[in-house]
């Protein structure tokens, strides 16, 4: 929810959950020596189906690589996400990283260099990453420490999943009784908002056991203003979102008691590839020190290999004997003007920052509708 006044980011919330796992671990997943071996940890076998940004109805370089969505796909063994969720369902975790906004109302965010090592080194594995560059169709990098395994929560008791279950059943027999069967359920109440993503790309990941799961897709807000949906990935699969450039929300879902999805944030390896990361959706719900720290690290680290590189050029250029590139060398400058300008913008003020509060603009089309329209009425439409 929104905060009524202005006030410093700069504390993680201190809430107890009201809540506890729905999934508990197993007695074998419990021995806090275990470490990441991608040899017995990843389950990836083959590239997924994926859907590109001209799929979509965008320009191929909308983005920084011309895919913009994967299909679900086997990432983590069942033992790696029960250690996983160990980690992450901490009482120390869920105790001092636990935020919310008027996005979503349960978010675990910054704990992985101080109470998840595991978790800590699945997405910093060359293998883990080596996959998930494979799917997305460029060379990336984990965003910066602070976004590795951020957490969306949501659970219901279970008498509110039955009562849902039953409203389901009830309205689908309505609904095949009047001929509309197909129509979306609630589809206007979704568990995470219409958003675009700070960072370039994402790779979320399922955690709970979603077999009995009626519902739970990604919708993807399409170039021409349809809706596309990607299926929810069941425990322990991913999918890898291009979700800086592309508006999408994360669908209510039936049939579980709890949804844990874990998205860790990427950005290109590549200093000379453009990185367009903003902190809009981030910033209300971070540690603004620890976050604008790891933010200008990143990206002093990438001016600094740009410069240095330009400055390898000017070097060799003159001792061969060429002059100047003038024109070439003020369009370098002018870049990295922008660059720093850029970075200084997204580094808003810690008293400005209202905690919890994220607006509109990091939507491409902050005044457009929000809701998902149900497929009948699109059928009626066209008939």
């Amino acid at each position: 929810m929104a905060a009524a006044a202005v006030m410093p980011a700069s504390i993680p919330a201190q809430a107890k959950p009201a809540w506890k796992p729905i999934i508990m671990e197993p007695q074998a997943s419990k021995a806090d020596d275990v470490e990441f071996d991608p040899d017995l940890h990843l389950s990836f076998k083959e590239a997924p189906k994926v859907h590109t940004m001209t799929d979509l109805g965008l320009p191929e370089d909308t983005g920084i690589s011309p895919i913009a969505v994967s299909e679900p796909f086997p990432l983590f063994t069942f033992d790696a996400v029960m250690r996983m969720r160990q980690e992450i369902l901490s009482p120390e975790v869920l105790g001092n990283c636990q935020y919310s906004s008027n996005l979503a109302q349960c978010q675990l965010r910054g704990f992985v260099n101080k109470y998840a090592p595991f978790v800590y080194d699945v997405w910093k594995n060359p293998k883990t990453l080596a996959i998930v560059s494979k799917i997305a169709g460029i060379d990336l990098v984990p965003e910066m420490d602070f976004e590795l395994a951020h957490v969306n929560i949501s659970v219901k008791s279970e008498e509110e999943r039955e009562e849902e279950l039953a409203a389901f059943a009830e309205r689908a027999e309505f609904e095949a009784d009047e001929g509309i069967a197909g129509c979306p359920w609630e589809d206007d109440k979704p568990i995470v908002d219409w958003h675009t993503d700070s960072y370039p790309f994402v790779c979320v990941t399922m955690l709970s056991d979603c077999r009995t799961m009626i519902g739970g897709e990604t919708a993807l807000r399409t170039g021409t203003g349809d809706i596309m949906k990607v299926r929810g990935p069941q425990m322990g699969c991913a999918v890898i979102l291009q979700g800086r450039y592309i508006e999408h929300q994360a669908l209510r879902a039936l049939g579980a008691a709890e949804r844990i999805s874990m998205v860790t944030s990427f950005r290109p390896r590549c200093p000379s590839v453009r990185d367009d990361t903003v902190l809009t959706t981030v910033r209300p719900i971070s540690i603004v020190s620890e976050l604008y720290n790891q933010f200008a690290e990143y990206r002093l680290e990438i001016l600094e290999e740009r410069v240095r590189q330009q400055l390898r050029e000017l070097r060799d250029a003159h001792a061969a004997g060429r002059r100047v590139a003038t024109k070439k060398l003020k369009a370098f400058l002018d870049e990295q003007e922008r660059f720093l300008a850029h970075m200084n913008r997204e580094m808003v003020d810690d008293e400005r920052v209202v905690r919890g509060s994220i607006d509109d603009s990091h939507l491409l089309n902050p005044k457009t509708e929000s809701k998902v329209e149900p497929t009948s009425k699109k059928r009626m439409r066209r008939m």
